[in-house]
């Protein structure tokens, strides 16, 4: 997988954060702060943003769901007569993806609720402060930046699936867990190809090394804040002091797994 300088540095500087993120998750699991309201809390937000989530905009604005479906109500009149069949098809893949993101976090979440509470609602989860600070921060970087700033909110859409990874390996330690290590199974490797999918194609964009530095700028804020939105969704295992160490490099890099990159692309 060859990459250009500017593209390596960019993971070079995102892995930091990355592995930041995934400090998050994996210091839950174990925390004193965790208990079955906290895993129903944490499950109802993330279904939200499977559900309802804007952050990279998608047509309109309207989210991976809504957004999805408009646009193909607006393609519809015009399939190969203005929006290609395959562009068609690719939306349609990618909303059966995400749905059924969505579908394995409410499948866990109900699994885990006690018997007597309602079953996961898509219409009443909420979001939550951090989380839309997100997506606001997202979306004024699409905004003022255009193609660079929708390539940013691509590129950190996942935060390189440390939820789904860190998840993932609480499998084999029964009960509650095993859900949740089903769930982020199911996700994990479409995940993986939507990252990819941020970095594919960023050589042949013919930007300037200024316009790279703007990109590496963008990145690092988005991943900072996923940090603190991924602390806040797991009801704040991590101190401020810890958020701001890692900030400043104190963790060890998460590597990005080139090998398994090869063998989706291929």
């Amino acid at each position: 997988m060859a990459l250009s300088e500017n593209v390596e540095k960019l993971i070079a500087l995102s892995a930091p954060l990355w592995a930041g993120e995934a400090e998050v998750v994996r210091t839950y699991w174990e925390s004193p702060v965790r208990n079955m309201e906290a895993d129903l809390a944490w499950l109802r937000r993330q279904a939200s943003k499977e559900f309802n989530g804007s952050g990279i905009g998608e047509y309109k604005n309207l989210g991976i769901f809504k957004g999805s479906l408009t646009m193909l109500q607006d393609a519809f009149p015009q399939i190969d007569s203005g929006v290609s069949r395959n562009d068609v098809l690719d939306t349609i893949e990618f909303l059966h993806d995400e749905f059924s993101h969505y579908c394995a976090f409410a499948d866990a979440y109900d699994g885990i609720k006690d018997d007597s509470m309602p079953t996961l609602d898509p219409h009443k989860i909420e979001t939550w402060e951090e989380d839309q600070k997100l997506t606001r921060l997202r979306h004024s970087h699409n905004a003022e930046y255009g193609a660079l700033g929708l390539r940013a909110s691509r590129f950190t859409e996942g935060g390189y699936c440390t939820l789904f990874r860190e998840g993932m390996r609480l499998k084999g330690r029964g009960g509650d867990d095993e859900l949740i290590a089903k769930a982020c199974a199911k996700i994990y490797q479409d995940e993986f190809g939507h990252m990819l999918a941020g970095i594919l194609g960023l050589d042949d964009e013919n930007w300037s090394d200024a316009d790279f530095e703007k990109l590496h700028e963008l990145v690092v804020t988005q991943l900072r804040q996923r940090i603190l939105m991924r602390n806040a969704e797991f009801s704040f295992p991590l101190s401020d002091d810890r958020i701001q160490a890692i900030y400043d490099g104190d963790i060890e890099p998460e590597p990005f797994d080139y090998e398994n990159a090869e063998k989706v692309l291929a």
